[in-house]
């Protein structure tokens, strides 16, 4: 009995890294960072400038090489795949600039994505490509040119776009940096309403975002984990007080 619920907690961890450490020219980014991930949850990574979050992040996609440590996704070791091979497995990342095809349509660009799940027929596209739109309401914009959209809707297509390919994990960076306030309202309603169904990294320095909109926060600084836990406990946390959010915004 004790050994099935071994197994049954340990399917419960979609992401995990243990050890995970990045050095350049004798610099360490990341010093043995242990870290998890759980399935269905909504997780922030936080940290000042210069904490690691960026290498962190690379390290988990595969476009970083680790200099020691591991990754395990779904419960396998993925240390050795290239980052191609991390997308096929289920990771969706999006950029800090947008990174949706201008000259195309928005229903262009969201198809365009799901055509890299292999073994869709074109009527199973489209069927996902108008599902999704929906979803996200960008239904009334599909054949909108995606280069005339505002900022704000390119980053919600761009998130149709990882979405559309049911990524298992979907990790967003800097989601919200440049959107005015009553998109940033809409991106944490969108992205609320994700939880549970898809397991999200949000990587954000906007922490009235954070705050509104993560189920767990794990904190970086100086390439380590110095804090992790609800928003409530990582804001009373003194460590990161101190390192991060100051006292101002603690007490906000």
């Amino acid at each position: 009995r004790t050994a099935q619920t071994g197994v049954q907690m340990a399917a419960m961890t979609l992401l995990e890294t243990r050890g995970l450490t990045k050095t350049f020219d004798g610099i360490k980014a990341n010093t043995n960072v242990d870290f998890k991930l759980e399935t269905g949850q909504i997780m922030a990574l936080i940290g000042p400038n210069g904490a690691g979050k960026s290498t962190f992040v690379g390290m988990l996609c595969g476009r970083i090489e680790a200099t020691s440590g591991q990754v395990f996704f779904n419960g396998t070791d993925i240390s050795a795949l290239p980052a191609h091979k991390r997308i096929a497995l289920g990771m969706a990342y999006t950029f800090q600039i947008t990174s949706v095809f201008a000259n195309l349509s928005v229903r262009e660009n969201v198809a365009l994505a799901v055509r890299r799940l292999k073994g869709k027929s074109e009527r199973a596209v489209q069927s996902k490509v108008d599902a999704t739109l929906e979803r996200i309401n960008l239904a009334d914009r599909a054949e909108q040119i995606a280069g005339d959209l505002s900022y704000g809707h390119q980053r919600v297509l761009e998130i149709a776009m990882g979405l559309a390919q049911d990524p298992k994990l979907f990790i967003l960076d800097e989601p919200t940096q440049g959107l005015a306030e009553a998109e940033i309202s809409e991106f944490i309603a969108l992205i609320k309403s994700l939880g549970g169904n898809t397991t999200i990294l949000l990587i954000e320095h906007n922490m009235d975002v954070v705050m509104r909109t993560a189920e767990q926060i794990t904190v970086l600084d100086f390439g380590e984990i110095i804090a992790s836990g609800t928003p409530e406990e990582v804001r009373e946390n003194s460590a990161v007080k101190s390192a991060y959010l100051g006292t101002t915004n603690a007490e906000r």
